[in-house]
């Protein structure tokens, strides 16, 4: 079994790729139901992680170098898009290198800030909903928590995350930018979810005048608005509403903007050159890109902001290399786990036909002796049977293997104990105990 990473993230696609590609809502249920399906004589575990700056698949494979183009071509398809139009933006991470990725990816450190938690919350929920569709094995299971384990290690050990400047603060930062006080602005999220609960935790620090959330259902709307003292308005009711808020953010699951550019331009109108500062942090985006160029909107998407959480990287360098090294410790010693699971189905093999040899033996000394032979002519006879099986093998291989004789004595050396070396009478537990 080989594990295999592909994907894409903030580094190697625009915005505009990146769109087309996610899996918004439970859209991402439905697309792991339908890889299962597909590729099911190629994938045998499965789970992909979907978020504003990246989507990835995580597998568990049976022929490593088949299962990208076949993935590519999954993805393309799914997502309406030509065949070929994604390589450009992908890479492909086998084995060690997807454990490595996993495990940056869990500790923040892959992402467009460095040390944000938030990232982990997502890729727990992407586990949890692989599990949910049965797509989750052994494998991907032990991946994953211990990629979990990495990223609390990684966060309890470092500082990581100290110098770590999150979207919604430079959210803040960037208004700051349009309105001498924010204290008199009325502020309007859109979504119930939980980027805007985290957003709306640092603009509700900066005390506004109002703060009001549209949601699709007023109920998770309402109790979102209950931490805040805050307002609740339809969905439906936006384009009417829009007007009144001077600060607009933006972020829920829908696959198609829900703030068109007409939308805002009556808005625009109606406040009579009042400036707008609107965030979409949506991913596919909620608010329709052209809207950035209308006179007195100030539109930011999650790569603009992106851009400006880039301050503190000398602070974070040293944090960096600190996490580098745990994660490169940790790696080495999932692939060593991985690498013991590999190798037991042999093992349990050996064992199978040592015991089958064992059965043999001892069923023909029980006949032996129901026939009243000598009971030492009987044993001798029993570990003549069981030697001579047990070297039949090495002897066959020492008078064939000419080229290798010298690696197979030294096989040899290793597999049969010395005469004088310790032994146990204790029964071995065999190999299916190893986790």
């Amino acid at each position: 079994m080989y594990l295999l990473t592909l994907g894409l993230n903030h580094t190697t696609a625009p915005l505009a790729v990146r769109e087309r590609v996610s899996f918004p809502g439970d859209g991402l249920h439905e697309a792991i139901a339908d890889m299962r399906h597909e590729l099911r004589e190629l994938v045998t575990e499965s789970a992909i992680l979907s978020t504003c700056n990246r989507t990835e698949i995580y597998c568990a494979t049976r022929e490593p170098a088949q299962t990208p183009p076949v993935l590519t071509d999954w993805l393309s398809s799914r997502q309406g898009l030509a065949s070929g139009q994604l390589n450009s933006h992908m890479y492909v991470l086998p084995d060690g290198e997807a454990v490595r990725h996993a495990f940056r990816v869990a500790a923040g450190l892959d992402s467009m800030v460095i040390g944000e938690p938030q990232i982990l919350g997502q890729m727990k929920e992407a586990v949890r909903v692989a599990q949910s569709a049965g797509a989750l094995g052994m494998h991907l299971h032990q991946l994953f928590q211990r990629s979990f384990a990495v990223a609390k290690e990684v966060r309890t050990t470092t500082e990581i995350g100290a110098h770590s400047v999150s979207m919604a603060a430079a959210a803040v930062r960037l208004a700051r930018r349009i309105f001498e006080d924010l204290r008199e602005t009325n502020v309007l999220f859109v979504g119930a979810g939980e980027m805007i609960e985290l957003t709306a935790t640092h603009f509700a620090a900066q005390h506004p005048r109002s703060i009001v959330i549209a949601n699709r259902t007023l109920d998770r709307g309402e109790k979102l608005a209950q931490r805040f003292n805050a307002d609740t308005i339809r969905l439906a009711e936006l384009p009417d509403a829009l007007e009144r808020f001077d600060i607009v953010v933006s972020c829920t699951a829908s696959t198609l903007p829900i703030i068109g550019l007409g939308m805002v331009e009556r808005a625009t109108k109606a406040r009579r050159r009042r400036p707008i500062f609107m965030v979409d942090l949506a991913v596919p985006r909620d608010i329709e890109q052209e809207v950035a160029r209308l006179d007195d909107v100030f539109l930011y998407t999650v790569d603009d902001l992106g851009k400006q959480v880039q301050a503190g990287a000398e602070n974070r360098r040293a944090a960096v290399a600190q996490a580098e090294a745990i994660i490169e410790t940790r790696v080495d010693s999932f692939m060593q786990w991985l690498s013991t699971r590999q190798v037991v189905p042999v093992i349990r093999q050996l064992h199978a036909r040592g015991e089958a040899l064992k059965a043999a033996e001892l069923e023909r000394a029980r006949r032996m002796l129901a026939r009243g032979d000598d009971p030492d002519a009987v044993l001798e006879a029993l570990a003549h049977g069981l030697t001579s099986k047990f070297l039949h093998g090495p002897t066959t291989l020492l008078q064939r293997g000419h080229e290798e004789r010298e690696t197979i004595a030294r096989f040899i050396d290793h597999l049969l104990p010395d005469r004088d070396a310790p032994s146990t009478d204790a029964p071995s537990s065999g190999p299916t105990g190893q986790q």
